[in-house]
């Protein structure tokens, strides 16, 4: 008996270790899922939006879903191309777990300016769905559908955040504290990432950013001064006075303080492209101002004499997006040039004396 049951416990105890490493193993992801693939609309449709349907479905987004070989918990971004119908540039359309996603009319014409797309102009972009489960499995990404639009014009409202402080007084912003008073900070692609500038009179001030116009709903500020934000953290201080571009990321809890002065450059300007025109900031209007002979030509804004930090026009309808095209001057003159970025979107002015 002795012989039967030792080959007995050997079977016994090789099952059990099997049965063991396949519990420990999880589920096996499929080596080739597949992209999604965009199903509807049909790529090439055309859509002209009117604010008079603004609140209609525009679009369904419709795709297939990937096969991992098992019940994944997939997340879908579906971004939209803004290069040269391609995604060297992109945004984010919205996020969603379904297999499907509806865009109002209003929510893509207000994509599609914020974008820098003019109104009333056909253009066409290119979407596509990105498929996400974690970060140790590949993303799979959609082949592009092209879709044309002509977007109306509206004045997009982003959202906000706001810069209460000690410094509000003295720097032409009303009450010191009051976030009512406090100068705003904008999401341009709805997407946790805020900016804006700040005029802080005195050295030394003290600031936080609140998420409403009161303190209801907490605050952030910066203990340790890493910059990293802290809800309900210290006071952040700014060393010294100056007209600050903040970049604050909720997503991350970081922010960053550009102290900025401001002057025009370009082949227009008496400097050319070698040396900046400086401007002056003038508190109580909030804007940069110069008066200087220009020719005709070109010019751009730019920050701290370097080109870190530009503005140009790309429509070429008074309003400043980073980086873009050089602004034509086309008569000579002696001219008030002005520049507003206390309110979005940043806008120039430049009027002949």
């Amino acid at each position: 008996m002795k012989k039967l049951r030792t080959p007995f416990i050997v079977l016994l105890s090789l099952f059990t270790i099997v049965a063991c490493d396949k519990e420990e193993m999880g589920p096996v992801i499929s080596s080739e899922p597949g992209s999604p693939a965009i199903t509807a609309p049909e790529s090439g449709q055309g859509y002209t939006l009117t604010e008079e349907t603004a609140e209609d479905t525009l679009m369904t987004i419709t795709w297939t879903e990937p096969d991992y070989g098992f019940a994944a918990p997939v997340t879908y971004s579906i971004e939209m191309g803004l290069t040269n119908g391609d995604f060297a540039d992109s945004t984010e359309i919205g996020t969603t777990t379904e297999s499907s996603y509806a865009l109002t009319v209003s929510g893509m014409n207000n994509r599609l300016i914020s974008a820098g797309f003019a109104a009333n102009q056909q253009i066409t972009v290119p979407v596509r769905v990105r498929a996400m489960v974690n970060d140790s499995v590949q993303q799979e990404i959609s082949e592009p559908a092209s879709y044309t639009f002509t977007p109306y014009l509206v004045e997009v409202e982003y959202p906000e955040i706001y810069v209460p402080g000690g410094y509000q007084a003295a720097s032409g912003y009303m009450t010191d504290w009051e976030p009512a008073d406090a100068p705003a900070l904008y999401s341009f692609e709805d997407d946790d990432f805020y900016e804006g500038y700040v005029y802080i009179a005195n050295a030394g001030a003290a600031f936080k950013f609140t998420a409403e116009r009161n303190w209801n709903n907490g605050d952030w500020g910066d203990t340790g001064a890493d910059g990293t934000l802290d809800a309900g953290g210290d006071n952040i201080i700014a060393e010294t006075a100056g007209y600050y571009k903040m970049d604050v990321d909720l997503s991350n809890l970081t922010y960053s303080l550009t102290n900025t002065d401001w002057g025009v450059i370009g082949d227009a300007t008496a400097g050319e492209w070698d040396a900046d025109q400086d401007m002056t900031y003038n508190p109580d209007t909030k804007v940069w101002t110069i008066t200087t002979d220009l020719t005709a030509g070109e010019m751009k804004f730019r920050a701290n004499d370097a080109w870190d930090l530009n503005y140009g026009d790309a429509e070429g309808d008074g309003t400043l997006e980073a980086g873009a095209d050089n602004i034509a001057v086309e008569e000579a003159g002696n001219y008030t040039v002005e520049l507003n970025l206390s309110e979005v979107p940043y806008t120039y002015s430049l009027t002949q004396n």
